[in-house]
């Protein structure tokens, strides 16, 4: 019984870190996600068989990137919408009934300066941190990455260029308010302008979780002057 327990325990941790770095990584093949955490091939597709069963992960058609030529190109996998409700622990419900009723008897803007106002001390704690980081836009984007990360985000950043990195794709596997940002997009869009406070740079949301895509994505463009460096690697 004991041995039993222990071992549906590991199984049950092992699951959650695959949806984890699927969350963070994704879109994702077997074989990365085994790299990653240090598993067998069998183990990651039993996982993510098991979690495609619960709704929590689905497979999306491989990036044109992805091909590998010969062959029929990689699966990969997403967080889908019950992955992001297991992933989550906040009160949606609440929250969107708190901001309809702000709107409704103060106004749109009161949101806004809601929005602002919830974005602030996580804007001045970052800003704290990147303080001592240097100007160069991949150094602070990673910074960034590593904050957000730590505060559950399940971020990560990638150089955007063939011939050489002209932006940092910057993206966000979780949201703890999508579903109310879904309603409210004025949540995305402070979080948007801060990320540009704290970049230095002017950068633009892609896409969001909020509108249904499976990341929440930002362009942060690389000034000329740093294109040629490009992140360290």
């Amino acid at each position: 019984m004991i041995i039993e327990a222990v071992t549906r325990s590991v199984e049950h941790e092992t699951r959650a870190r695959v949806l984890s770095t699927v969350s963070e990584q994704g879109p994702i093949t077997a074989s990365q996600l085994g790299r990653r955490l240090g598993l067998t091939s069998a183990a990651v597709r039993r996982h993510l068989d098991l979690l495609a069963e619960q709704g929590a992960v689905v497979e999306r058609e491989p990036s044109p990137a992805g091909a590998r030529g010969r062959g029929r190109p990689a699966r990969e996998w997403v967080v889908a919408e019950a992955g992001h409700a297991s992933l989550s622990s906040d009160y949606d419900h609440l929250a969107a009934q708190a901001l309809r009723y702000l709107h409704d008897a103060v106004g749109p803007e009161a949101v806004s300066s809601f929005a602002r106002f919830r974005v602030a001390d996580l804007e001045a704690r970052y800003a704290a941190e990147l303080a001592c980081v240097a100007a160069d836009p991949f150094a602070r984007a990673e910074a960034l990455v590593s904050a957000l990360t730590r505060d559950g985000f399940a971020a990560s950043a990638r150089p955007i260029g063939a011939s050489g990195p002209v932006g940092i794709q910057l993206c966000q596997g979780h949201c703890p308010v999508q579903h109310v940002a879904a309603e409210f997009p004025q949540l995305c869009q402070a979080e948007t302008d801060a990320f540009s406070r704290l970049l230095g740079v002017h950068v633009q949301r892609l896409s969001t979780l909020a509108r249904g895509q499976h990341v929440c994505t930002t362009f942060v463009p690389i000034p000329s002057a740093h294109t040629a460096k490009g992140p360290t690697p």
